[in-house]
């Protein structure tokens, strides 16, 4: 075999299917939570500390799978639309985010569009691929049902 027969593998590489699967699952969510004035980031921050309850950032980078800076970026968007609140933490280095009753409001009303999009995507993937691509990104949720806050259940309205 010659170097561009070898090559030609890397037309069906999985780095970048799951990179561009990963745009365009991202570009669906944000579509239909945008009515709500959020993207999937967004909401995904909000229902993290919704599950857990105020976190560091340390602690909330983590959960996420998201680098630090990102987080801090995407914690002063959400701060400044009132969704977050940013607070001292136990030492002058660390500091606590949490949800805010507005940022809960934005979350109960968004959900039932993010469902949506979850149920058709895994109709579109199947089970098993959704199941799997669980499992490569190293756990299936946010938070496990014995970490949940108390308050994780969303009072959502029937209709």
């Amino acid at each position: 075999m010659d170097a561009s027969s070898d090559l030609f593998e890397t037309t069906q590489c999985l780095c970048l299917a799951s990179r561009r699967a990963a745009r365009a699952i991202t570009r669906r969510f944000d579509r239909e939570l945008s009515p709500h004035g959020i993207r999937a980031t967004q909401f995904t921050l909000l229902s993290a500390l919704s599950l857990k309850g105020p976190s560091t950032i340390g602690d909330l980078a983590e959960r996420l799978g998201a680098d630090r800076t990102t987080l801090t970026r995407n914690l002063a968007v959400a701060g400044a639309r009132g969704l977050v609140s940013i607070a001292a933490g136990e030492d002058a280095r660390s500091r606590l985010a949490a949800i805010t009753p507005e940022g809960r409001r934005i979350l109960t009303e968004a959900f039932a569009a993010w469902r949506r999009v979850q149920a058709s995507l895994t109709d579109a993937l199947g089970d098993e691929a959704a199941q799997g691509l669980r499992r490569l990104s190293d756990g299936p949720s946010l938070a496990r049902r014995s970490e949940a806050h108390p308050r994780h259940r969303l009072e959502t309205r029937a209709g």
